[in-house]
């Protein structure tokens, strides 16, 4: 299943879809002109309609409204500690050659963290990431995050460390299974807000009691028509389609 959730990955990327319908131009351009025309027609098209930015955040908003967002003066006394899911440090290969913590586009989730850290100093504070790359080397995600939260002063004591988890179910199941951790006490889950209709199922299901902490906003309520950018519109569409693959596979395994 992690090989295949990386073949999914890589074609949910819609400008390889792009460079699919180009080669396909190129093919076609002796034999039927006509069809060759279509095909750079419609990767024309692609890329105008992958750049407007209002038609992925559409598709993106559902997903991150799904959980309430928490104010951050909120009052969490009632929880017994916070995990934390990986994707927010930047991969193992770069991170080697850098002395600094390095956060990806996602660093809301360890900005949080801090947050909530500093806020109530005996919160203990679970981390779960292992290597996501199928290839990946270097140290863990959840290794660099210590490292992160070493350099915001956090006492190494109030933080566990889950390591061998690549994906989100493996993140429930695998953090469940560490010594002195209780899923039946009242946790926060905080991860992306397009992630976390995923995680909370899944969670659930492996049986967490875990409060939605929904962080990393990438849409509001609504998105100005004449918002356009080709880069982060590639970047929106793989998410929301990568995210809607996953649930659907997540539904269709019983994970959730």
């Amino acid at each position: 299943m992690f090989l295949l959730s990386k073949i999914v990955a890589l074609f949910s990327q819609p400008l390889h879809w792009v460079i699919v319908l180009q080669v396909l131009t190129l093919i076609k351009a002796t034999r039927s002109p006509r069809m060759a025309r279509a095909c750079a027609t419609g990767a024309l098209a692609l890329l105008l309609v992958i750049g407007w930015l209002p038609i992925p955040d559409l598709l993106i908003r559902p997903l991150e409204q799904r959980y309430a967002e928490i104010a951050p003066d909120a009052d969490l006394h009632a929880f017994d500690g916070v995990v934390v899911l990986g994707g927010a440090m930047e991969a193992g290969y770069i991170a080697m050659d850098h002395r600094q913590p390095l956060l990806t586009d996602g660093a809301g989730r360890m900005t949080a963290i801090v947050a909530i850290a500093q806020k109530y100093p005996s919160m203990p504070i679970v981390f779960t990431g292992g290597e996501g790359d199928f290839f990946g080397t270097g140290p863990s995600e959840a290794r660099r995050a210590g490292n992160f939260f070493t350099t915001m002063h956090l006492s190494e004591s109030r933080i566990v460390l889950e390591d061998r988890s690549r994906n989100t179910y493996e993140n429930a199941v695998f953090t469940g299974e560490l010594a002195g951790i209780d899923k039946r006490k009242h946790w926060l889950l905080v991860t992306s807000a397009w992630h976390m209709p995923r995680a909370m199922a899944t969670f659930e299901k492996a049986g967490w009691n875990v409060t939605a902490y929904p962080v990393d906003f990438r849409t509001g309520n609504s998105t100005p028509l004449t918002r356009y950018s080709l880069a982060m519109g590639a970047q929106r569409w793989q998410l929301v389609l990568r995210e809607t693959i996953g649930l659907a596979a997540y539904r269709l395994l019983g994970r959730i």
